[in-house]
Parts: structure tokens; C-alpha cells; sequence
């Protein structure tokens, strides 16, 4: 049996179809056995993709794109998130909200796991014609911490996760005031990448990987979300249910699950955005970052079997 060992930047709910994909006996069906690990310090996926203790790491397209053109050469072959699944939660329900309301706010943006989610929210402010810097974030610090300082009344609203916004909600400490799964368009938020000079040899193994995510992704579109309660007490049992069933569910009803594969629109829109934010010197085309050839060979297998 081939072995593909995965290094995660989290344990997440977004990560659903490569959990589903295991239990159903997705991967093994395939001749795979998956071993994943969550990091904590997240950038330790670097270090297990350098030691090889990771053929693969899972998380942000922004990472490679950080690390394009530099001597740390990565390749993305595929996503398990075609969305950002992320939620702004305001102090008060808004029916109405527009970004240009949180002129003059502070918001608390979450940073240890990475700068994704404010550049994300950072993009689509300017997108709206707003300019960010009439907000003030504060950043950096880990979402535990600013969920309970946010709690304590610090902040106007806080960026968060999807199911940390359902718990928010939930305790009626926020409210969910733009979903970004709804209103942020699309976008290669979780990605699988490994090094550059592995990919070769590694074709075997992530071929059937993403196959067997990609048929993962095919089956939720019509699983009842009942279905999944076993899946997500398994993974996340110190999660409050309603929360995470709520959270998972806005996620099954979104775009988020739909493809494996990277769109090149939506690839070129995070590069613009984080080009915006300084986090990259240059903008890389999706060609430049994305290697679509495992996509491809699925795609092709796929045309061929329904002849």
C-alpha cells in the first residue's frame, strides 16, 4: 500500500472532505493509507516538508505564494477549500451591513495561524471602496485570546472562523454580520502542496489522494448533514455540537467543498490581494503557482470511465 503522510496548519472543519474521504475508505480503496498531523506552531509544516517527516502540507495558497520565485520551491496541486470560510461577528445583529460602517471601528483579526484571514477582509474592504486603513485591526494574536478579550468588550467585531462565530452566536456574545462563504465570491483559501523536487515522485500518491477527494467532495453535495454527526463528534468532541453542526452545515450549503481543482480567476484575484497587503513582491499567475497536472490525470480517468 502507497503511504502519503500530511502535515496540517490546523484540525479545522473546512478540512471535512479529507476526514469524510478517510472514513468512508476512500483512500484505502485506492491502495492509500493517509496518515495526517496538525502542527502547532503551524509552521512546522515547513519543517516536516524539509525533513520529510511530510510528503505534503495542507493550508494557505498564501505560504507558496509568500515563497514563490525564492529558493524554497514549492508545488500546489490541489484544494480542499474553493471559498474563505470565514465570518466578520459584530457586537449586534446588522441586518444591513456594508463595510463602510466599520469606519472608525476597531476589529480584531487573529494572526498566530497566519495573516490570511485580514488580508482576506482587507481585500474585500477595498473591493467595496472602502479604504481599510479607516478601520483599525489589531492583529497577531491567537484566536482563543481575542475571543475571550473580544468577549471582555475589546473591539467592535472580530474575523473568526466559521465555527467560533456559531459559538459567539450561539452564547449571544456576537453576530454574524457578513459570512464570507455568501458575499466574499471565490477564492483557494486550503491548498495541498509539497516540494518542488518530491512532486515526481510523489505522483503516484497524490493522484490518488485527490481522487479520492474529489469523490469525497462529489458525495457531500448530497449527504444529509445528519449524516456527518458521528464524523464531527469524532474530530471535534470538546466542540459544542450545535455550533459545529451549524458551522459545517453553512459550509455544505456554500461553494467551499465544490472542486478540487483551483480556479485560475479566483487564484489571480488572493494574488492581487495579497500583492495589495505586501505579503508577496510580485503577483505569480496561476500557472506560475498551481500545477494542475494531478487535476488533470483525475479528469482524464473520469472522461475515459464514463465511456
Amino acid at each position: 500500500m502507497l503511504q502519503l503522510n500530511i502535515s496540517a496548519t490546523a484540525h479545522a472543519a473546512n478540512y471535512l472532505p479529507q476526514y469524510y474521504a478517510d472514513a468512508l475508505g476512500l483512500f484505502a480503496g485506492r491502495g492509500l493509507q493517509v496518515n495526517a498531523t496538525a502542527k502547532d506552531p503551524w509552521t512546522g509544516v515547513l519543517d516536516d516538508l524539509d525533513s520529510g517527516a511530510a510528503d505534503v502540507a495542507l493550508g494557505g495558497l498564501w505560504v507558496p505564494a509568500m515563497y514563490w520565485n525564492t529558493p524554497r520551491e514549492l508545488t500546489v496541486f490541489a484544494q480542499v477549500n474553493h471559498q474563505f470560510p470565514k465570518a466578520l461577528v459584530a457586537r449586534t445583529p446588522r441586518k444591513d451591513f456594508n463595510w463602510s460602517k466599520l469606519a472608525g471601528a476597531t476589529v480584531l483579526a487573529p494572526g498566530i495561524g497566519g495573516s490570511a484571514p485580514y488580508a482576506f477582509t482587507a481585500g474585500l474592504i477595498r473591493e467595496a471602496g472602502v479604504d481599510p486603513s479607516s478601520i483599525t485591526f489589531l492583529r497577531d494574536l491567537s484566536t482563543p485570546m481575542f475571543i475571550e478579550l473580544f468577549e471582555a468588550g475589546l473591539g467592535d467585531a472580530i474575523v473568526l472562523d466559521l465555527v467560533n462565530a456559531e459559538v459567539l452566536q450561539d452564547k449571544g456574545a456576537g453576530y454574524i454580520a457578513e459570512e464570507y462563504t455568501e458575499t466574499g465570491g471565490l477564492g483557494p483559501n486550503s491548498v495541498y502542496y509539497c516540494r518542488t523536487d518530491r512532486f515526481a515522485e510523489l505522483t503516484p500518491q497524490l493522484v490518488a489522494f485527490t481522487s479520492a477527494l474529489h469523490e469525497s467532495m462529489q458525495l457531500m453535495k448530497s449527504v444529509d448533514l445528519a449524516a456527518l454527526y458521528p464524523l464531527m463528534e469524532q474530530h471535534w468532541p470538546n466542540t459544542p455540537a450545535v455550533p459545529l453542526r451549524r458551522a459545517c452545515g453553512r459550509m455544505l450549503r456554500s461553494h467551499i467543498w465544490d472542486t478540487v481543482r483551483i480556479d485560475a480567476a479566483a487564484t489571480e484575484r488572493w494574488m492581487r490581494i495579497l500583492h495589495d497587503e505586501k505579503m508577496i513582491r510580485q503577483a505569480p499567475t496561476h500557472a506560475q503557482l498551481i500545477d494542475t497536472s494531478i487535476v488533470e490525470q483525475i479528469t482524464l480517468t473520469e472522461t475515459a470511465s464514463a465511456r
